[in-house]
């Protein structure tokens, strides 16, 4: 795990004239965003707007059009880009014997799992876990989990190679209230004690207004952009939203 560095200011992600069609029919069109280290910028919009679909773009999973990019601007030089992404759910068979370790040392290491722990990659497993308060969960079975605890293994594991970009894809949903809370105040202590960029994928309207840094309201392009009460008062937002929150 990283030692804290707070932000340097320094990066940015640049997504330019992002377009993605299924056939034949444009599901994005024409999206830039401009985001920089340090930030939490979240997405808002109805279903079907193509929050998702974004997010898969900038991961490289499906096929789309325009350029993203990362780059240094302290000295201009361009820098491949290291995402970390946590999906919206994630399908686990009952009884699956596979633990916390076993997952997150499978992303590490082509070492089989079932020797015995080599301690690098053990520290740095507990590290990870640690940044979420998930280090007692080391030893369970995925299995086993709740939605919260998944969520909190699923965030160590994206941010065990130390990313640029984390893209979060409404790792809330199912989350309870006060889980919901925890999770938007460890998001805030990322963005200001590591040196990475945040997209979150939300429905929680009223925490994105409390912690967002940027707001983006998607609807196949982007609607409004700016800060949370430049987007919550627009009328692009109410009318998305039929009267707002």
């Amino acid at each position: 795990m990283r030692k804290i560095v707070a932000p340097c200011g320094f990066h940015c992600i640049k997504v330019k004239n992002l377009g993605v069609s299924f056939g034949g029919e444009a599901v994005l069109e024409d999206v830039n965003l401009h985001i920089h280290c340090g930030s939490l910028n979240a997405v808002i919009g109805k279903n079907g707007a193509g929050k998702s679909t974004l997010v898969r773009a900038m991961l490289g999973d499906i096929a789309h059009t325009g350029e993203i990019e990362f780059r240094d601007t302290k000295d201009g030089r361009m820098q491949k880009l290291k995402i970390g992404y946590v999906p919206q759910s994630l399908n686990i068979e009952k009884n699956t014997p596979v633990s916390v370790y076993d997952l997150l040392a499978g992303f590490q290491s082509r070492y089989p799992v079932f020797l015995p722990r080599r301690k690098k990659y053990k520290g740095k497993i507990a590290g990870a876990l640690r940044v979420f308060e998930a280090e007692d969960l080391i030893d369970r079975q995925i299995c086993n989990l709740s939605g919260g605890q998944l969520q909190r293994v699923l965030l160590s594991l994206a941010i065990m190679n130390e990313p640029n970009l984390l893209l979060l894809d409404e790792p809330v949903s199912g989350v309870d209230q006060g889980g919901t809370e925890v999770f938007f105040e460890t998001m805030d202590y990322l963005k200001k004690n590591y040196d990475l960029a945040i997209i979150l994928i939300s429905h929680d309207l009223e925490y994105v207004k409390k912690y967002a840094d940027h707001v983006i309201l998607l609807d196949r392009t982007i609607l409004r952009q700016g800060s949370p009460r430049e987007v919550f008062s627009s009328e692009e937002f109410h009318k998305v939203f039929e009267g707002g929150l």
